[in-house]
């Protein structure tokens, strides 16, 4: 018996089968957990695949910047799934030329995006899921460690990621009576769709896997682990937490070599 049998996780942020939503998704499946997917509408066709893999009969489309589509996606939850356990938000997006050059010269609607799309979705969804939670239930949502420190050519969403991590621990405030814990993972560099928009990134995962305490990259499926610990009753005394699933990375002070 999985340690989610039982629990309903509805997760956004789906993209492909090398994204970290699908870990989680995998993840979570494998530990008995009933699936329900909303995705970006240009990502059907990859999405839909993926979704008869593991047998998930809710598949929605959503822009998570418009209240009408996501009222209208959790009204279909609620009329469907009834209620839910697991909120994943697994989802961010900044413009190209934003990432790349400087910070410095972002654009206030690039800054804007950035946080609209990857900082008050996740309000918006722990909005409308707690309703949909009347049990308690847990919501996660994914981090970088260039919130903590500067990462070059990551700019805008490093600052957008400093927020998102903030908006994790007031949640967790907020919803805590409510018996939902609110948590964040704050994954090392992974080779998704969503990292090769960042300038530098191939040679930024060979210089991670030489500094990193482990000597080797994340996976998405260390990252999927992880996220079904936090969403299991072994993990009903943590929220607001940031739980770093970076191979030791955000521990070093100084870069060095391997040790023989």
């Amino acid at each position: 018996m999985g340690k989610l049998e039982g629990k309903t996780a509805l997760i956004f942020g789906v993209s492909n089968d090398r994204s970290i939503g699908w870990g989680i998704a995998k993840a979570f499946h494998e530990e008995g957990a009933k699936l329900a997917f909303s995705y970006a509408l240009p990502m059907e066709k990859r999405i839909m695949p993926l979704a008869q893999e593991l047998g998930v009969e809710f598949v929605e489309p959503c822009d998570v910047t418009s209240d009408s589509e996501l009222d209208e996606v959790f009204a279909k939850v609620e009329a469907r799934l009834g209620t839910i356990d697991i909120l994943v938000h697994a989802i961010a997006f900044a413009n190209r030329e934003d990432l790349m050059g400087r910070f410095v010269d972002t654009s206030r609607d690039g800054f804007l995006l950035a946080h609209n799309v990857s900082v008050y979705s996740f309000v918006a969804l722990a909005h409308r899921a707690r309703k949909l939670m009347p049990n308690g239930g847990s919501m996660m949502t994914l981090t970088y460690y260039g919130s903590q420190k500067v990462a070059p050519m990551y700019n805008v969403m490093g600052v957008a990621k400093a927020s998102l991590e903030a908006t994790t621990r007031y949640l967790a405030w907020d919803l805590g009576p409510e018996k939902i814990r609110v948590n964040a993972i704050s994954a090392g560099p992974i080779r998704t769709l969503a990292a090769s928009g960042i300038s530098g990134f191939r040679d930024y995962l060979k210089q991670f896997s030489a500094i990193a305490p482990l000597h080797e990259n994340v996976t998405i499926e260390q990252v999927g682990s992880a996220a079904a610990f936090l969403a299991s009753d072994g993990a009903a005394g943590i929220t607001g937490d940031i739980l770093y699933v970076d191979n030791g990375y955000n521990i070093m002070g100084l870069a060095t070599e391997a040790k023989e």
